[in-house]
């Protein structure tokens, strides 16, 4: 190959590349103003200070209200459920991958456990309504065929790969040295990787935990499946609850008119999704690059 060919081919390559990210770029900036325009409409019919500070979500309702808590509620209480279960496990099973595991046990483990993260969440989702939650009425009395605990449960499991991974990565970037210091200094490899490596690593540790929480609100198809479609601002996972993204599904089955305030509501919703999934993206980034004495 000539080296003018081999510019010509390099300047192909690097418009390709410049063409995918621009595509990227310029999807995500529509999808934005989309919501953004549809989103004023909503607010030219409710006030935000109705939307974000009422407590009562009726859209569809003859007199209709649209105070956006109740969503807001159900969606945290299924985030908290899952993260509670899939930030012990996650990095718990990152300590042993990282600390314990010998290279054969990582080189299986680390794969294997990433094939949960391939599993369809419509799966998941009839999996916490015709296995979890039978399973917990038997265990605790009182539980509602739907409710916020199964569905948490269960996307704390679909999760649980997300935080293993990024935290295994994390914890395996921190410097060998750190680690042959400690048991130069008589600590055990428990004390190294709880006192050294974990608070070494912290950075990376939070990064994940909040990609992990960012990805547990936006979940869709487990919490419209098992979770209810009954909004209500309360924090008893034992009960139905309705989250922001299983109110965008309702909507856009197509039993209500466009052009509506209801119909338009759904864009207001998705642009609160899309605002607080954003802050929690920027905050994870920011943890990462900033956090004092971490290694990044």
């Amino acid at each position: 190959m000539t080296a003018r060919t081999r510019r010509v081919v390099e300047g192909l390559i690097e418009r390709t590349l410049w063409a995918c990210a621009a595509v990227s770029v310029l999807v995500t900036v529509g999808i934005v103003l989309v919501l953004v325009w549809e989103a004023a409409a909503f607010f030219g019919e409710v006030s935000p200070a109705a939307f974000l500070g009422g407590r009562t979500w009726t859209p569809l309702f003859y007199d209709p209200q649209f105070g956006v808590l109740p969503l807001v509620t159900g969606t945290l209480l299924v985030a908290v459920i899952a993260m509670l279960v899939a930030v012990p496990a996650g990095l718990l099973i990152a300590v042993y991958l990282s600390e314990y595991a010998s290279t054969p046990v990582r080189r299986f483990g680390k794969p294997a456990l990433e094939v949960l993260a391939g599993i369809p969440t419509v799966v998941y989702g009839y999996f916490a309504l015709l296995f979890v939650t039978p399973w917990l009425r038997t265990v605790i009395p009182g539980l509602a065929g739907l409710n916020a605990l199964g569905p948490g449960l269960v996307l704390g499991l679909m999760i649980l790969p997300l935080v293993s991974s990024l935290c295994e990565d994390a914890l395996s970037a921190v410097p060998r040295g750190l680690r042959e210091g400690a048991f130069a200094l008589g600590a055990t490899r428990l004390q190294a990787a709880v006192g050294v490596v974990l608070p070494a690593a912290m950075s990376g540790v939070s990064a994940a935990v909040i990609l992990a929480m960012s990805r547990a609100v936006g979940e869709t198809m487990i919490v419209a499946i098992a979770a209810g479609q009954q909004p209500r601002l309360t924090a008893n996972p034992l009960v139905p609850i309705e989250t922001m993204t299983a109110f965008i599904v309702q909507v856009s089955l197509g039993d209500v008119p466009r052009d509506t305030t209801a119909y338009r509501a759904i864009f207001a919703v998705g642009l609160l999704l899309f605002t607080g999934t954003l802050g929690l993206n920027l905050a994870s980034d920011w943890l990462r690059r900033r956090m004092p004495g971490a290694v990044r």
